[in-house]
């Protein structure tokens, strides 16, 4: 994978270039079929997951089916900074590529770049800040 199809990713774009191709460096790819789970709901969170080609499906057995995941959007960013379980489940709805950011390899970007990683959990911030300002202006 080329860097600046990295860049697209939300949590990657404050990153330097230098910064963005260590990154680069840290990511498994996986490619999926139709139908393949990516991972179930309650399964260990161990990271960041990045769409770059296809569709995944997005469900829980609280509400059933959510929608989709679209290229160029992420699930799963505050797992790299904590430990928890998947609250879905994440299914191909087509042929899809996936990269995959641990938080394994996350810790170790803290140790051998902490600028990097600190503007990672920056951005990490932001998202997590708008979607509770999002379901505060829905209580409110």
């Amino acid at each position: 994978m080329s860097s600046p199809s990295a860049k697209i990713f939300a949590p990657f774009t404050d990153l330097t270039d230098e910064e963005l191709e260590l990154v680069t460096s840290l990511l498994e790819e996986r490619e999926l079929v139709v139908g393949e789970v990516l991972q179930n709901e309650g399964d260990e969170a161990d990271g960041l997951i990045l769409l770059a080609e296809g569709q995944l499906t997005l469900s829980n057995s609280r509400t059933g089916e959510l929608g989709t995941l679209a290229p160029g959007r992420h699930l799963g960013d505050t797992s790299l900074a904590s430990l928890g379980r998947r609250e879905l489940t994440l299914v191909a709805a087509e042929p899809s590529r996936v990269l995959l950011f641990p938080r394994s390899a996350f810790l170790r970007l803290s140790e051998d770049a902490p600028r990097a990683a600190t503007r990672i959990l920056e951005a990490v911030l932001r998202d997590l800040a708008a979607t509770v300002r999002s379901g505060l202006d829905r209580l409110l």
